[in-house]
């Protein structure tokens, strides 16, 4: 018995940043805040398109903030600004979008409560074709990127 909790207990936690609907599959999931009394967020993630077809990352919904966005960092005068990505984000057949900081990123704008470490919070995902995915998403303010591990990411928006 003893034994079927724990094997139940690594199941668990090893699912947690990681979900597949259709042809699209979620994985590396993790969210972070800059302290915990921050107004905004944000979430990283890779998203695997399986499919013979490009899908459209449209939109995200969640309870935790007020105006979840897809965002992503642009140059303006050897500035980095940060820009919503209004037309969504194209997860081009067969390929992984990887959402990482200085990229593109899921934007939560006005945090209904803080993102503490260790939480998991709800987001759906919405996509043109594959419809909405529902993710949990474990808070990890400690997070580092694995530089140089990651796989490449679609410039596709």
């Amino acid at each position: 018995m003893l034994r079927t909790l724990s094997i139940m207990a690594v199941s668990l936690l090893t699912s947690l940043g990681s979900a597949q609907a259709e042809d699209i599959q979620i994985e590396q999931s993790y969210a972070l805040a800059a302290s915990p009394v921050s107004k905004s967020g944000a979430i990283f993630m890779h998203i695997m398109n399986n499919g013979l077809e490009n899908d459209l990352l449209i939109a995200v919904r969640t309870d935790v903030a007020m105006m979840p966005e897809l965002h992503t960092h642009i140059m303006e005068h050897g500035i980095a600004k940060m820009r919503q990505i209004e037309a969504g984000i194209v997860i081009l057949a067969g390929e992984a979008t990887i959402l990482k900081r200085g990229g593109m990123h899921v934007m939560l704008m006005g945090l209904t409560r803080s993102l503490l470490q260790g939480d998991v919070i709800t987001i759906t995902l919405i996509f043109a074709h594959a419809g909405e995915i529902t993710i949990e998403v474990p808070v990890d303010n400690e997070h580092q990127d694995q530089m140089g591990m990651d796989m490449e990411q679609s410039d596709s928006n």
